[in-house]
């Protein structure tokens, strides 16, 4: 990984982590609204970017969650493996557009891992815990996606542009 990619991932890892910080109440319980999640829309443009997705999540918890141990289990280990099913998906999936819908979809379904992690550390209903928290991800994912989009063609329109073939 070369310098500007390490620089760059740092720099989405601090962004995740100061937005996590601003909403702290909506985004450790059984109703999240997460609005840092909305940076997982990044590895849809350079695949990379899930270094500093990843690390941003594991500092967040770290910092910031009243279950810091399921969390950094549970919530580093969702956000892995919805990050790997969208790069997987990335080698067949060309369109950005559609890159975004299986990366929301992707992050939507696999809350059940933390619908099971606060079921465990909190005694939640699995189920509902499920439904709000797939919920809440799934609003700030699908609004986020036409704001990463704005961002990615105003900010990185080079970056942008090479995101239609697929690294």
């Amino acid at each position: 990984m070369n310098v500007r990619t390490m620089a760059t991932n740092g720099l989405i890892a601090a962004v995740y982590i100061a937005v996590t910080a601003f909403i702290q109440p909506f985004g450790f319980t059984n109703i999240q609204f997460r609005v840092s999640e909305m940076l997982n829309h990044l590895v849809v443009f350079r695949r990379t970017y899930a270094v500093g997705i990843v690390l941003g999540v594991f500092l967040a918890n770290l910092f910031f969650s009243p279950i810091v141990a399921y969390d950094l289990v549970f919530g580093v280990g969702q956000s892995v493996l919805a990050l790997l099913i969208t790069i997987v998906s990335m080698r067949y999936v060309e369109n950005i557009w559609a890159r975004m819908a299986i990366n929301t979809l992707s992050f939507t379904v696999t809350m059940a891992i933390i619908a099971f992690e606060l079921k465990l550390a909190l005694g939640f209903p699995f189920w509902l815990t499920w439904l709000t928290t797939a919920i809440g991800e799934f609003v700030v994912m699908a609004i986020g996606a036409p704001i990463m989009y704005a961002v990615g063609r105003r900010l990185a329109p080079k970056m942008f542009d090479s995101a239609h073939r697929s690294r």
